[in-house]
């Protein structure tokens, strides 16, 4: 069994922060049952899709990535028997999850007070960008808006360059899905306490902020806020940078003396030994700049092999993924997929346990309003009562919808 076994989430959120939360949930078993629109339901659905042979499919690779193991309902909750649906399927609830703009769920008659009438055990996790108080509550955003006014943004780059984007989601997944299943798990668990809910409010800008939490401490200590290419960890130091070498690039994290003098005594530099802090265009700097240029990120490697002082190659993306150490750790599983003849290939669990390791292979994502009325029959609804509320246009089951949401 798996540890989530047994836990109720309806997630109401769509795209990146929300189903990333609810995928951590589902992989270690949670019945995560998506609550989509009876329209074109979670946007990345609509994501470049993969080919199962000449047939296109909905079901995405964006949209797999976040959303095997989950069921999916579909429901209008701007009609009456939607939200009454919503009600109902709350009271057997342990976490509901959402993503909308602070008060859209309260002026649909469906937010926190009037779900937890309903069940008082519910635990509520709203995950918006800035919370659901503050200056910049109803502001609409997306991760480089909250990196960008948490400071992180500032920082990241060369004191003579632009602010440098990063290729993950540091706001989206950093600060919105991992605070938002952390809080949820801490809720749950103050619960087995004192048999209530409570709501979560899981801000993205908040939680990409916490990041920084080194950084501020020093600032708030002493008065002087870094800028960009003045941050130690960030570009600052000879011995902790990325370098160019003969056919990429590498890294070097030789923070620590040990480290620093193992790379100096390897590559028979010991008058570095004393530079290892200077900064960049630092004659230190220049020095192991070309040093680095005269090997191969493979001889690089090798010779991090024999001097032990944390450096390593930079790899594309396609050489991670099929890479010895995404192989041995389990990072890259197969999913058997309906309609298609071979897996499709996702990134693994990054929580390992030993006795009860959680599952990423166990199901396929949903189609759209795959398990509408299964969900509806177990919430208690008769066959008479689904046909109503298919008719009233209330729910939807299964069907096709043509959208244009980053389609390629």
């Amino acid at each position: 069994m798996l540890p989530l076994s047994g836990l109720r989430v309806l997630d109401l959120t769509r795209l990146l922060p929300g189903g990333f939360c609810s995928l951590l949930l589902a992989d270690f078993g949670a019945d995560v049952v998506k609550v989509e629109d009876t329209g074109m339901g979670d946007y990345v659905r609509w994501s470049p899709p993969y080919y199962d042979g000449a047939e296109e499919t909905t079901r995405g690779a964006l949209f797999l990535a976040l959303n095997r193991a989950k069921r999916s309902i579909r429901v209008d909750l701007k009609t009456d028997a939607g939200k009454q649906v919503l009600l109902r399927l709350v009271r057997d609830a342990d976490v509901l999850l959402e993503s909308f703009r602070p008060g859209v769920l309260d002026r649909l008659g469906v937010g926190y007070e009037r779900l937890r009438q309903e069940n008082p055990r519910l635990v509520y996790c709203a995950i918006t960008g800035y919370g659901q108080d503050g200056p910049n509550r109803d502001r609409s955003g997306h991760d480089m808006n909250y990196l960008g006014l948490g400071g992180l943004l500032g920082l990241t780059g060369d004191a003579d360059g632009p602010p440098i984007q990063s290729a993950g989601q540091i706001a989206d997944i950093g600060g919105g899905a991992l605070m938002g299943a952390i809080g949820v798990l801490i809720a749950l668990r103050e619960r087995e306490r004192s048999g209530e809910g409570q709501l979560v409010d899981c801000s993205m800008f908040d939680g990409a902020l916490s990041w920084l939490a080194l950084v501020a401490a020093d600032a708030l200590a002493t008065g002087r806020a870094p800028r960009r290419g003045e941050l130690q960890l960030a570009g600052a130091l000879t011995c902790y940078r990325p370098y160019k070498c003969a056919d990429g690039y590498v890294t070097l994290g030789a923070l620590e003396p040990k480290f620093w003098q193992a790379f100096c005594w390897g590559v028979a530099r010991e008058d570095l030994l004393e530079h290892a802090f200077d900064p960049p265009g630092s004659d230190a700097h220049k020095a192991v700049s070309e040093i680095f240029t005269t090997r191969t990120r493979e001889e690089w490697r090798q010779f991090a092999s024999e001097h032990d002082c944390c450096l390593e190659p930079v790899l594309e993306l396609d050489e991670v993924l099929d890479s010895q150490l995404v192989a041995a750790r389990e990072m890259v599983v197969g999913l058997a997929q309906p309609g298609a003849e071979q897996q499709v290939r996702l990134l693994g669990l990054p929580v390992k346990l030993s006795r009860t390791p959680g599952d990423p292979a166990r199901a396929p994502g949903p189609a759209l309003g795959e398990h509408t009325d299964e969900v509806l029959e177990a919430a208690g609804y008769s066959a008479e009562e689904i046909a109503a509320l298919h008719e009233s246009g209330a729910v939807a089951g299964p069907g096709s919808v043509q959208g244009a949401f980053l389609r390629s």
